[in-house]
């Protein structure tokens, strides 16, 4: 890989990374688990170093997974995937880092870690933009005016960099001088499809390239819906144009939903079966697109590049649910359980309400989901 992207600066220390590196590498260990163990123990360090009594404590491990957790070597690969990251300027953003996405902090199984060429940046204003593989033309134009429309509007473009439709969101968005997320199936030692070479480096030169895939991990095609949840869940809404009834667009689109998260759909001719999929979804309620401001109207986003002389001002603006969210915070760290029970509102409704504040800029979220009041 060329280092033709801006390095990514390592906020840990290497034997940091190799421990977090390691945990994701215990077999029994998943996404919401690994999770689960930060929030109890801080660190992975702290998990390996654990007795089991204090691991049983954590939700989710029982005797068998405390003694594989007490008994792990971490393998020499992962000091070895490390390597290969460091020499070809790729860095590694964990959870518990600042410049983890704020959005990707909300869906139900966050990444413990993401793999990133380029610069990518917590607080953007991300739309994603995808569809079907072998797109008409009247989808690549379609395409490349919305995302390119989203771009001049201070969105941030997020697509899988797949041939057909994601291709084209991304080659909006770069015509427009704007920035885009590419999200991989593979790890980012791999260009996937292969022609697309020269378009990942341009989406890492004006944006970033992510992957919680391991550097030299293949294409296979089991990743691909894995890797679904992360782009409907770096923005705050999804796009579909040219879907099949079967198309793996419509996985984004469910998993968008289920995140809580807009869904929109771009119309196509009652006679193509390539829109077949983005017409069931408008039935089913998904937003109909036909220009940029449908999108921006349905987010209720006046200004989608937040002033920065507002930010932490007490004139912001706030709903009358944000307010009593607000009410039952302060600057210490309240668990959104707590939260829920204090408040006459369900979990799906404060976890949005936190979003939205976060977003705001008066909210801020600690690992495990506890949250806290940004003073002025």
């Amino acid at each position: 890989m060329k280092g033709t992207a801006s390095k990514k600066e390592f906020h840990r220390p290497v034997e940091a990374l190799i421990q977090w590196l390691g945990l994701k590498t215990v077999p029994g260990v998943g996404n919401r688990l690994f999770l689960n163990l930060i929030q109890h123990f801080g660190e992975p360090e702290k998990v390996f170093s654990a007795s089991r009594e204090k691991l049983l404590e954590v939700e989710g491990v029982n005797h068998r997974l405390a003694s594989v957790i007490k008994s792990y070597k971490i393998p020499k690969e992962v000091q070895e995937d490390l390597d290969l990251t460091q020499k070809n300027s790729v860095g590694i953003i964990t959870f518990s880092d600042p410049d983890y996405p704020t959005l990707l902090r909300h869906i139900h199984d966050p990444p413990p870690l993401l793999y990133v060429y380029g610069r990518l940046h917590s607080d953007s204003l991300n739309i994603a933009i995808v569809g079907s593989r072998n797109a008409t033309s009247y989808g690549h134009k379609a395409t490349e005016s919305l995302s390119g429309g989203l771009a001049r509007r201070g969105f941030t473009v997020v697509s899988g960099m797949a041939r057909g439709i994601d291709s084209a969101a991304h080659i909006g968005a770069l015509a427009a001088g704007g920035k885009t997320i590419a999200v991989l199936g593979c790890g980012l030692g791999t260009v996937y499809p292969a022609e697309n070479k020269s378009l990942f480096s341009r989406i890492a030169e004006n944006g970033a390239v992510i992957s919680e895939f391991r550097y030299l991990t293949p294409p296979e095609a089991h990743n691909f819906p894995i890797r679904n949840r992360i782009i409907s869940g770096l923005a705050l809404g999804t796009v579909i144009v040219e879907a099949t009834h079967k198309s793996g667009s419509l996985i984004t689109a469910r998993l968008a939903t289920e995140q809580g998260r807009e869904v929109f759909a771009v119309p196509g001719s009652i006679t193509s079966f390539k829109s077949m999929g983005t017409h069931r979804l408008i039935k089913e309620g998904a937003k109909l697109v036909e220009h940029v401001d449908d999108i921006i109207e349905e987010l209720n986003i006046d200004r989608p590049i937040p002033s920065v002389a507002t930010k932490h001002e007490p004139t912001i603006s706030l709903t009358k649910e944000e307010k009593m969210v607000i009410d039952e915070l302060s600057p210490y760290p309240v668990h959104i359980d707590k939260l829920v029970r204090r408040l006459s509102l369900s979990a799906a409704q404060v976890s949005s309400i936190l979003l939205h504040l976060e977003l705001k800029d008066v909210v801020t979220q600690s690992p495990g989901k506890f949250f806290a009041r940004c003073e002025p």
